[in-house]
Parts: structure tokens; sequence; C-alpha cells
């Protein structure tokens, strides 16, 4: 049986109160619309298409890939009217499953049993709510087998007390499914061609509707609007921690955690509160992590302590190192291993060798250091003159003092000491004292301004 799948993205998202389409804001920090076609991927279709409409090229530059196709629905004609533009692209297909755009926490296990359900060649998703309100009612018979869908707004009062309702997830054979769609009609109070409506349509010609419901309700809302988003945001973050959790991972507060990617992690891995990982995070065994931490991109090896407040990003870090607190490591950095980074220190574009220490204060830009190198509080590579960026070299265990601006091109040989306050514009011979101050004056009689009072 070949199957396709249709993820219906063209509503406009009014109450989301953003320029940018509904399908297009973001939970764990990927598009909505990412998160059904990558649910929709795993059940392996022959066909994949997205209906868009507002915003629809935007949300195609944003996620287009080679194995979809895209259908607009120019006029917002409802869901009926959605499916129906892309019947012609279904046409090898045998069974159509429908999905939506803005409902991205259904997961694979609940799809395929509804896959697995639909035998009869026609699959309703439902779930039952304490509180149903804004949803289709299930109608059954007195045997139990479903009858329709009725839309709240068209339900009878006794109809209303229905705890049972549609989630819009549907599985139906390929040709019947373009057979119904052409016999809707939009006779009800939105004057819309209703998707549900050909549920009632299968049942007069005596198709058996088979349901499945989702291991959680939860999977099957949607997103209306921003305080739907941060509920489904936590709900998804807090099946991640539980995951981790579960994977030996120690979460301070479970609560407090988001992961907007992809983590990997070893034994005994620890984070603190507030940490957040982006992107492809590789933990080693024994790396804890401080509070208030982001993580982008990032691999991190064996026993090393990240302290509280660091940003690090598209950075390799070597195991037994120590970084923070307050500690930023920016793209193209790599600690070798056993490298000190403290407070306030930024370093970008830079290789630090084994057991280097850089503790305060400092900016390390475009360098490579080598091991054993002491930098001492407030020291500077001036690695940018305006126009280019150039390169500074510190060899093994030379020691940098305090207050150094060391200016790109210039290399400082192995075991060399600059002294505290140099500007150094020259290479540094190995094994010598450099210095680079002017000489120090004292102005006698000169009076420190003073406001007129």
């Amino acid at each position: 049986m070949k199957l396709g799948i249709v993820i219906l993205a063209a509503g406009q998202g009014t109450r989301m109160k953003s320029r940018l389409p509904k399908v297009l804001h973001t939970l764990a920090g990927r598009p909505l619309l990412a998160h059904v076609m990558d649910t929709a991927a795993s059940l392996q279709p022959d066909r994949m298409v997205v209906v868009y409409g507002h915003g629809g090229e935007q949300v195609r530059e944003a996620l287009d890939a080679p194995e979809l196709q895209w259908v607009e629905q120019a006029s917002r004609l409802g869901t009926g009217h959605a499916v129906q533009q892309a019947i012609p692209v279904l046409k090898d297909v045998d069974q159509v499953l429908i999905l939506y755009g803005d409902v991205p926490l259904m997961r694979p296990g609940s799809l395929q049993s509804l896959v697995e359900k639909a035998a009869s060649g026609f699959g309703l998703m439902t779930i039952d709510l304490d509180d149903p309100t804004g949803y289709g009612r299930i109608l059954r018979n007195e045997q139990g087998q479903v009858q329709g869908i009725v839309e709240e707004k068209d339900a009878t009062p006794e109809q209303l007390q229905i705890r049972e309702v549609n989630t819009g997830i549907m599985l139906v054979e390929a040709r019947s499914l373009e057979r119904w769609l052409e016999q809707i009609t939009p006779q009800n109070a939105q004057g819309e061609y209703y998707l549900t409506d050909i549920v009632a349509l299968a049942v007069a010609e005596g198709v058996e509707i088979a349901v499945a419901q989702p291991a959680e309700a939860v999977e099957a809302e949607g997103v209306n609007d921003r305080l739907q988003l941060a509920s489904l945001e936590r709900v998804y973050q807090r099946w991640q921690a539980d995951a981790l959790m579960r994977g030996g991972v120690t979460l301070r507060d479970p609560n407090r955690f988001d992961l907007r990617g992809h983590l990997h992690t070893g034994l005994d891995v620890s984070l603190d509160v507030n940490v957040v990982v982006e992107g492809d995070v590789v933990l080693g065994d024994n790396v804890s992590v401080g509070a208030n931490t982001v993580l982008r991109n990032v691999r991190v090896a064996d026993n090393t302590v990240i302290r509280e407040n660091c940003v690090i990003e598209d950075a390799i870090i070597g195991p037994d190192s120590a970084i923070g607190p307050f500690s930023r490591i920016r793209p193209g950095t790599e600690l070798v291993g056993g490298a000190h980074v403290g407070n306030f220190v930024e370093i970008k574009n830079s290789r630090i060798g084994l057991g280097s220490k850089v503790n305060h204060l400092t900016y390390i830009g475009d360098t490579d250091m080598g091991a054993g190198v002491n930098i001492g509080a407030g020291t500077i590579t001036c690695n940018y003159d305006g126009a280019f960026k150039h390169r500074t070299r510190i060899e093994d265990k030379a020691f940098i003092g305090s207050n150094t601006a060391l200016v790109a091109p210039v290399s400082v040989g192995e075991d060399a000491t600059i002294g505290a306050g140099s500007v150094i514009v020259k290479d540094a011979p190995p094994g010598e004292l450099t210095l680079a101050r002017g000489k120090q004056v004292t102005i006698r009689g000169w009076k420190r301004p003073k406001k007129e009072t």
C-alpha cells in the first residue's frame, strides 16, 4: 500500500498577532511545521504534500526539501477545500493520512496505531476531554459505531455534552477521499467545506470507521495563540527531560531545562537549572554544567566542569577542562584539554593548548596558544586592524603579564615572559622578558576638574 501524507498548513493564525505565518513559530527552537514534517517522514510515506496559504512563500523558503510537494490553497474555504487542492498530486497513492502543521506533538507511534487500525480504509484519531469546548464532537450509534462528526457551532445542546472529540487527523482510502470531497457542501455555520463531513458520507456507504487515540491527549493539541504555544513548549521540554533522566542524566530541576536540538551524553552528566542546549551537543562522561549556561553546537570531553553563566558555541572542549563562571567561548575555538578559562573571558577562533590558563577579564581572538601558557588578567589579542583579521601565536609555557595588549600579527616565543602593562607589536623571543611600557611621569600641581557649585 502506497501512503500519501497531506499536511495542512494554510491557516493565517490571526490569534498569534504576528507577521510570521503560524506554522513558522517555533517550539524547541524549530518551526511547528518542521516537527510535523519529521513525524510524517518517520512513517516513510511515498508522497508528502504541504498545503500552504498565508505567507506561503516564506514557509516554503524556510522548510523546502526535495521530498516535499507544495500545493497552494489560494482561498481559505475550509479543511475539505484544502485537502481537495492536494488531490491532483495524490493520484498514485492508496491511502492518504491528513495531518496539521500547527499540531506539533503527535508522536509517530500514535500515527502508526491509526494506520494499523484503519484496515477498513477509514481511520479517525479522537481524544476524550473533560472540557471539549472548541472541538467537533464524535457521533456514535447505540452500537458504538462512528456515524459522523458535528462541529461545535453546528451542534445541538445534547451533542455539546459529548466528550469524545475529533482531532482532525484521519487516514482515508485515496479514491474514496477524492469522491467524497466532491460531494461535500458549505452548508454550515461557517460557510466552509468541512473535511469532517466525509465521515457521514463514508458511513452512508457502509464503510466502518476505525478509531485510534494517542497515548496522551496533548499530542493532538494545536497552537492557536502564544499561550498554547508556551504550554506545548513546556510539555515537549518535559518529555525530553524525562528521556534524558531515564538515560542517566542528572537534571537539578527538569522543569527548568530547554533542549532545542540534539543532546548526546556519556555517563554521570549533570545539568543545573536553566541550561539551554541548542543544535548538536555532545557531553562526555562526568561533565558538569552550571546554571544559566547556553551550549550551542558543542563537543565537551570527559571530566570537564562548566560553571555558571557561560555561553559556548561551535567549539570543541577537551577533557579535564574548567570553564567559567561568566565565560564566552565563540565559534572556531578548541581547548585541547586541561585548560582553565575563567570569569569574563572571551575566546574566539583560537586553539588553547594543553593545561593553559586564561582566567580573568581577557579577550583571546584568532590565536594559536601552546601548552602550559599563563595569560594574566586584562590581556587582549588585538586581532583586527579595521579591515583584516590577523593571528597571534603564543608558544608553550609563555607567561603573559596582566593588562597586556598583543597587536597581531605577532608571536611570543616558548617560555617567554611579557611584563605587565605591555603593548607588544614585535615578536617576543623565547626564554626572555619583554617589556613595552611608557616612562612614568608625575605632573606636579595638576588639578582634577571639578563641577562648579
